[in-house]
């Protein structure tokens, strides 16, 4: 059958294709419902990112993050109507040392091969998960990136050593009020911290235990370790901070992403004896936890729908246009498209 995908061309050009799929016993067909715009979908529309990844890249479907019902499934794992995740994180192979998100032969969508801007996915039953009932499918659409966040947590957890009475994190954006949210719930006996340059977006953390602009850290603020969800061009700055800022010893959990190399103080990187642990993506078990945590903490729902921003019905090629530059231009929050194509 054909299937109709959106694809981006080239910067702020979207075109309809028509790709054949085949219809096999391993592959089920979800249309997807509410679609997430995240940073790296923004990186492909505005071009910002090297011109040889683009003529690498493009033409291809964006998005990654997004949410859908199921409408054929050869292998009983789900009822047709089904609402479930759909995991765009492709592993080829299994590795007893390396998880799934980081192994060199895993594929992407929406970085490689097509994201969800079509009219059907097709995917391996590993690949999606069920949603929770009654679940609010605004927040359900970004449960990507809440499941990155989710998998540094984790990560830090298994290697950070054991005093953890004061954490930092940099950042005001959604990366940081996510992973500021999931540290609180996750050791509430420990004190969350938030360093950012928006007083006005700081104020929306109103979960976490204290708020700093990072113009004016009051002497003597020590963190035991840090996360960075800055990225971008801030990523050598909110690094270096956290360095100055982080107690010996600490771990320094980087998760934003930036297209330039980043100078960072190595001196004092080995003077203080620190741990730099990178995070990038997440994997299904990740996913499993994460819907673990929405049941134990249900309250987590609420605080993550007020970064629903925009809310853009997508019924034609114009209407990705003004969801996309509608994104670009908000202060903050997540833009969510109705996938109605």
């Amino acid at each position: 059958m054909l299937n109709t995908v959106y694809q981006l061309k080239r910067p702020r050009q979207f075109e309809a294709v028509f790709k054949r799929i085949d219809m096999d016993d391993s592959q089920i067909f979800v249309r997807p419902t509410y679609l997430s715009i995240c940073n790296a979908d923004q990186r492909y529309y505005q071009g910002t990112r090297n011109k040889e990844v683009l003529k690498q890249k493009l033409p291809m479907a964006l998005i990654h993050e997004g949410i859908g019902k199921v409408v054929y499934d050869p292998t009983d794992t789900f009822q047709v109507g089904e609402s479930v995740i759909m995991i765009p994180n492709i592993p080829e192979e299994q590795d007893e040392v390396v998880a799934e998100n980081y192994l060199l032969s895993s594929r992407f969508c929406a970085s490689g091969e097509d994201g969800f801007m079509r009219e059907f996915v097709t995917a391996r039953p590993d690949r999606l998960l069920k949603l929770p009932e009654n679940i609010n499918p605004y927040v359900a659409a970004f449960t990507e990136l809440v499941s990155v966040a989710y998998h540094a947590v984790n990560r830090f957890d298994r290697s950070a050593h054991m005093r953890r009475k004061r954490l930092g994190v940099w950042g005001d954006g959604n990366l940081a009020y996510i992973t500021s949210l999931l540290l609180k719930k996750r050791f509430p006996d420990c004190k969350v911290i938030v360093f950012g340059k928006h007083w006005q977006k700081m104020a929306d953390f109103t979960f976490v235990d204290a708020t700093y602009e990072i113009t004016s850290i009051p002497q003597g603020v020590l963190v035991d370790h840090a996360f960075e969800c800055v990225g971008g061009s801030g990523s050598s700055q909110a690094i270096n901070q956290i360095i100055d800022h982080i107690c010996p010893e600490g771990l320094i959990s980087i998760m934003g992403v930036t297209e330039e190399l980043v100078p960072i103080n190595t001196r004092m990187v080995l003077e203080k004896g620190l741990t730099v642990k990178g995070s990038s993506r997440s994997g299904r078990d990740d996913y499993k936890g994460l819907l673990g945590m929405y049941k134990e903490h249900p309250d987590i729902m609420d605080y993550l729908e007020k970064i629903v921003g925009a809310r853009i019905r997508i019924r034609s090629i114009n209407d990705i246009i003004e969801a996309f530059e509608t994104d670009i231009h908000k202060i903050s929050g997540k833009t969510i498209m109705i996938w109605d194509k």
